[in-house]
């Protein structure tokens, strides 16, 4: 290292000089601290830190000399020593600590005009100097050191023991990349990286004083000579564009949190058309009001109408995000897996009847939609509260402001909410008419299963012989059911055939609760109506066959009856 540095050995020091602007922002322009006594003056170079003590004039009038000696006595106590905050006994100084008002200064200088030319000057850096109240905790710590001292002298009247303390050894866990970039971002880190950089003492010239004046002249260009300046010669575009360069942008580490969760500060980088779907999204209902209050001061209110259009319906004069922003095309409900588009119905109904009333009541809306109660549950959740005796109360009172300041938003809302009327109701009428038409051609082929079930074919064993019901399949593709026992058919085996769907079994299980004892026609009879009964695109059953439904029967724990006949005799 010795060798090395004497081979590259120092040629010159230049001193550089950087330039700040000091602000005062608590005190008017016409009362400067110019003739103020300053009796000292430091700065952290790192942070753009500085700290400044001024003089008080305690001969003022305006100054209260008790008022004064208090404060001091409560920063410094009775005792008389050389680290006191006030040598006199009286607060007779300030101090003042900086803040940095931008972090980017490049677009700032100094400027000087001067026999027709225009000196400018950057700046390093834009502080603003506030009071310091510091001497407020060194009075707080002082009180609390009194009280603990007589604390202390209280208990110390008998002999003193030592306590014995229990420690606790602990050991350091490896910190994971995630853990300390949090411990870096955290405020305590911070202010320890602050507290680490030492104070740098300056000494301070007043205004008036021939050092100010000197430096002053850094100011102005040191250099005029007849050499051309190649800076100026540009096209007035590229002049501008060195005046006002355009704003880089800042990559700034996002903060650890969950996925799903956008800061106010990311949110304000997307267009509007995204923050007003982003914030619909996630807040469900809100007024029209409250939405301008989130988004960025200076925003167009037409241009935030027309996007919450786009993503949300006007509902007693608030806004609820629609249905197809919560439930896209390719997705289902959490809780019962029922498509996207069967749910967006039965919310938009949900909708519909807040326009017209306060109160719903979750049964009613069951009745009608068809869908899960957890489903219907989380509907209501999202637009309304439940009440007492009331059932569920829409969650915002009505915006009548809005509707009276925007008629024609509420115009064009309320044609909409006709439109979505109409097309459900030709919906509904279109599904009732398929239902009766399927409910005659079911009921037909019952009445023709009911009369070929009582056909009944005796055994050849003579009197007291079992009858067996043959039933015959309800198209030529389907398997003929066989009623034999399974003890004596060996293809009863489940394992023959198609699996049965949970949703088959489940019918079987619950019907076998309700009616202990059913004919397989029965049984097939109240399948058929299950199935009508169910909205279109619900059906989960498949395609199930007699030799399926038989099947599942018996391997949901039904035993099969074989009913005696008697014949009478030749």
């Amino acid at each position: 290292m010795a060798s090395g540095e004497e081979d590259d050995p120092i040629i010159q020091e230049v001193w550089i000089s950087f330039l700040s602007f000091l602000q005062y922002p608590v005190r008017p322009a016409s009362m400067t601290y110019d003739d103020v006594t300053h009796l000292s003056a430091k700065i952290k170079p790192k942070q753009q830190k500085v700290e400044l003590e001024v003089a008080i004039d305690t001969l003022s009038p305006n100054y209260c000399r008790s008022k004064g000696e208090q404060i001091a006595l409560n920063v410094d106590g009775t005792s008389l020593e050389d680290s006191s905050t006030y040598s006199i006994k009286m607060m007779d100084k300030q101090t003042f600590s900086s803040i940095q008002a931008t972090t980017n200064t490049t677009r700032y200088a100094a400027a000087v005009f001067r026999k027709g030319e225009l000196h400018l000057t950057p700046l390093q850096g834009i502080l603003q100097m506030r009071p310091s109240f510091s001497y407020l905790d060194k009075a707080d710590s002082k009180h609390k050191e009194r009280e603990a001292a007589n604390e202390a002298g209280d208990s110390s009247q008998d002999e003193a023991e030592d306590d014995i303390k229990q420690i606790t050894v602990r050991f350091s866990r490896p910190e994971s990349e995630q853990a300390r970039q949090r411990r870096i971002q955290s405020y305590e880190f911070l202010q320890k990286k602050q507290a680490e950089e030492p104070w740098v003492h300056l000494h301070y010239h007043d205004l008036k004083d021939g050092r100010s004046e000197h430096e002053r002249q850094y100011l102005y260009c040191q250099a005029m000579d007849t050499t051309e300046n190649t800076e100026l010669v540009k096209t007035p575009s590229e002049y501008l564009a060195m005046l006002m360069p355009p704003l880089a942008e800042e990559k700034i580490v996002k903060p650890v949190g969950p996925s799903n969760v956008v800061s106010m500060a990311q949110l304000r980088t997307l267009p509007l058309g995204d923050q007003v779907k982003t914030l619909m999204k996630n807040v469900k209902v809100m007024p029209f009001a409250n939405l301008m209050g989130l988004l960025a001061s200076g925003t167009d209110s037409t241009a935030v109408l027309r996007c919450i259009q786009q993503v949300a319906l006007l509902v007693q004069g608030n806004w609820v995000v629609k249905s197809d922003v919560l439930y896209p095309k390719s997705s289902c409900s959490p809780h019962s897996g029922v498509p996207a588009e069967v749910l967006c119905r039965g919310r938009d109904f949900v909708m519909w009847r807040f326009t017209h009333e306060r109160s719903l009541m979750r049964k009613e809306v069951t009745s009608v939609i068809k869908l899960p109660p957890e489903d219907v549950k989380d509907f209501l959740e999202q637009m309304a509260v439940p009440r007492a005796n009331r059932g569920w109360e829409f969650l915002l009172p009505t915006d009548h402001d809005f509707v009276k300041k925007h008629p024609d938003v509420a115009q064009r809302q309320h044609m909409l909410w006709l439109g979505i009327q109409n097309n459900g109701e030709q919906r509904l009428k279109m599904a009732l008419e398929n239902a009766r038409e399927r409910h005659g051609f079911l009921q037909k082929d019952l009445d023709t299963q009911q009369l070929k079930a009582s056909t009944v074919t005796t055994l050849p064993s003579g009197a007291n012989a079992l009858v067996r019901i043959k039933e015959e399949p309800l198209s030529d593709s389907e398997e003929t059911m066989d009623m034999s026992s399974p003890d004596l058919d060996p293809r009863s085996d489940h394992g023959v055939g198609q699996t049965p769907t949970p949703e088959l079994r489940d019918f079987v299980q619950r019907t076998f609760r309700k009616h202990f004892v059913l004919c397989l026609s029965e049984v097939k009879r109240l399948f058929n109506l299950h199935l009508a009964s169910l909205p279109t695109g619900h059906c989960r059953f498949g395609h199930v066959t007699d030799r399926m439904l038989q099947d599942t029967i018996l391997h949901s724990h039904c035993k099969q009856i074989l009913v005696p006949v008697s014949t009478p005799g030749p």
